[in-house]
């Protein structure tokens, strides 16, 4: 490993460059949860492995791409349209954060506590 280094005054001084820090958002957050409080030893193993950081990033990302999908398909189903939001809105919102509700629950079932 070649380091290099800069002036500031009279010392040389390291430029160290700090590791790229990972994008854990929500659901990673979420599965690293569970696997400290249910599944101590892989969550151990990946740790030490180096492998913890990217194996969120990765549940992290497929759990939003997973809740999107589901909630097009679950608001095709239930036959919410442009034209209820613009009529209702109220009643629009209600039904969207219904199904938001569900398909966070199906993520969570299937992909987090999985």
């Amino acid at each position: 490993m070649k380091l290099t280094y800069h002036w500031e005054g009279d010392y040389l001084i390291p430029d160290l460059i700090p590791p790229k820090a990972p994008h854990i958002g929500i659901w990673g957050k979420r599965r690293q949860r569970f696997l400290r409080t249910h599944q101590r030893p892989t969550y151990d193993a990946m740790i030490m492995n180096g492998m913890l950081n990217a194996h969120l990033e990765e549940v992290d990302q497929a759990a939003e791409k997973m809740l999107d999908q589901l909630m097009i398909k679950m608001a095709e189903r239930e036959g919410l349209a442009e034209t209820l939001k613009a009529a209702n809105q109220m009643e629009w919102v209600q039904q969207m954060n219904s199904i938001r509700n569900a398909a966070e629950e199906v993520v969570m079932n299937d992909l987090i506590c999985a």
